[in-house]
């Protein structure tokens, strides 16, 4: 057993898995968008739910801008699965889940909560959570496993 290394990767953990993790996230958080958005857009009455939620929030043209906002979910989510502009892509779904949390999300905190409880509410909502992750993969990028990747290779050799 060699310690060093062993000691090394419990405190700087192991950069020759890093592209397997960032192809985790990527590919997970991509379906999730893609599926979701698709079921909203091609599913009898997807975009409902959507609508209900935009009227409540007072967003201006709430049926098209269901439509929109299922329509990125659908097509970022599917561009961050297979790593195709990825970074344009995980920005609109990022602009998506913060206008979602502000819009929805942020309502359903109580009143009067002291800042840790708050933040203890906040931090639960799965939108802060996506935020990050998109944050993250538009740092690190799509990863060695990804379109833009190899397009990347192709268009700089």
């Amino acid at each position: 057993m060699d310690w060093k290394r062993l000691v090394q990767f419990a405190l700087l953990g192991g950069s020759d898995l890093e592209q397997y993790a960032i192809l985790l996230v990527r590919v997970s958080i991509g379906l999730f968008f893609a599926v979701s958005g698709g079921n909203k857009l091609f599913v009898a009455g997807g975009t409902k739910l959507v609508y209900e939620t935009l009227v409540k929030a007072n967003v201006p043209f709430p049926h098209q801008t269901a439509y929109f906002v299922s329509g990125v979910e659908f097509v970022g989510g599917s561009l961050v699965t297979v790593g195709f502009l990825s970074s344009p892509a995980c920005a609109a779904l990022l602009i998506d889940m913060t206008v979602a949390t502000l819009t929805s999300a942020l309502s359903t905190i109580p009143k009067g909560l002291s800042l840790l409880n708050w933040l203890d509410d906040f931090l639960y909502f799965p939108e802060v959570l996506y935020v990050l992750f998109f944050i993250w993969l538009i740092c690190s990028g799509p990863g060695r496993f990804s379109v833009d990747y190899w397009l990347a290779g192709k268009l700089l050799e």
